[in-house]
């Protein structure tokens, strides 16, 4: 079979061929995609950067993004069945730790996450544990089961508290703010800000349903949000971005007594003045990671399937397996969202 591999410590990657899989283990299963998709980390482990040069053991087979078929099952699997169609959650837990004993098994202490610390899915067949593979309902298109894991990441974040009524400034419309402008408008937020220095993805912003569209190479982004909120802030923001200044706005904007859910991950510390605009505004402050351990895949199809939450303009490209060098030199160029790959 084909995959896409990271075989040398250098920028880059190839599509190599390897031996199918010849055994299937006790508790997984034996998936043949339908569609993958590309991660901003998938991203970073291509070009090599610092990130991925202390973290990725080589060689390894890349991506944790993709839907697919069940083709066999290994012994013990008793939840999946040959003929489903099923997607990827990213992150292996172990089951054992406090955290996964105690219902935070997305913050699992042995996580294990696919493309990373054990070989991906972007190969012509893929081995999963069972749990990771997670049921799709079949009124959910193949392309969009395949971004269910990043979609997740959103969810989480967004749902994290009330929504309803609620004015909404998003930091950051990668494909995660995106998504986040479409969760908190399928969730009757009232008005939503959508902050990004790309016109090309405020673009798409409009599309998700942002109400207000702010750029901060152009805007001044407080006065803005204070002029559209008559001076009193916004009741959530969700930091998708990570870029400092993003972050440092985000917890100006908000009202006293609001909500700011981080997730965007900065590549430097960052200072915030905490007694200004944390701890005297009475600020709820969380941290994002992952999806909730199963409780968020069941909100995000809930969505999807209902057809309050429209997903599909932040698919902006799909194009062949074999193209893989071809799509990451159009996300190096910043004019496109979510890149989906097909079997060839």
């Amino acid at each position: 079979m084909r995959a896409i591999m990271k075989t040398r410590p250098e920028p880059g990657g190839e599509v190599v061929d390897i031996a199918d899989p010849s055994t299937i283990p006790p508790g997984y299963v034996l998936v043949k995609p339908l569609a993958w998709s590309i991660c901003g980390t998938d991203v970073h482990i291509w070009h090599w950067d610092h990130w991925a040069a202390h973290r990725i053991r080589l060689p390894r087979i890349l991506g944790h993004e993709f839907a697919g078929e069940v083709i066999a099952v290994g012994e013990g699997v008793t939840e999946r069945q040959v003929g489903d169609v099923v997607a990827s959650e990213s992150h292996i837990v172990c089951g054992a730790c406090y955290q996964c004993r105690h219902g935070q098994a997305h913050v699992c202490r042995n996580t294990r996450i696919l493309g990373i610390d054990t070989d991906g899915v972007w190969a012509e067949l893929v081995l999963i544990p069972e749990a990771n593979a997670r049921p799709t309902p079949s009124q959910i298109p193949v392309e969009i089961a395949a971004i269910q894991d990043p979609l997740g990441n959103a969810v989480h974040a967004a749902l994290a508290g009330p929504l309803e009524g609620r004015t909404v400034a998003v930091m950051g419309c990668g494909p995660l703010g995106l998504f986040s402008i479409g969760i908190a408008k399928a969730c009757h937020s009232s008005t939503v800000f959508a902050v990004e220095k790309h016109p090309y993805r405020l673009q798409l912003a409009e599309q998700m349903g942002a109400d207000v569209l702010l750029n901060p190479v152009k805007d001044d982004v407080e006065k803005a949000v204070m002029t559209y909120t008559a001076g009193e802030g916004v009741d959530v923001v969700l930091e998708m971005s990570g870029a400092p200044m993003a972050v440092k706005t985000g917890f100006r904007i908000a009202r006293p007594g609001g909500r700011v859910t981080l997730m965007g991950i900065p590549s430097d510390p960052i200072e915030v003045d905490f007694a200004e605009d944390v701890i005297f505004k009475g600020l709820e402050v969380q941290g994002i990671v992952g999806r909730r351990l199963y409780r968020t895949w069941e909100q995000m199809q809930d969505l999807l399937v209902s057809g309050r939450l429209d997903v599909r303009p932040v698919i902006t490209h799909t194009m062949g397996f074999s193209e893989i060098s071809r799509a990451m030199e159009l996300i190096d160029t910043g004019k496109c969202a979510k890149v989906i790959l097909r079997p060839d």
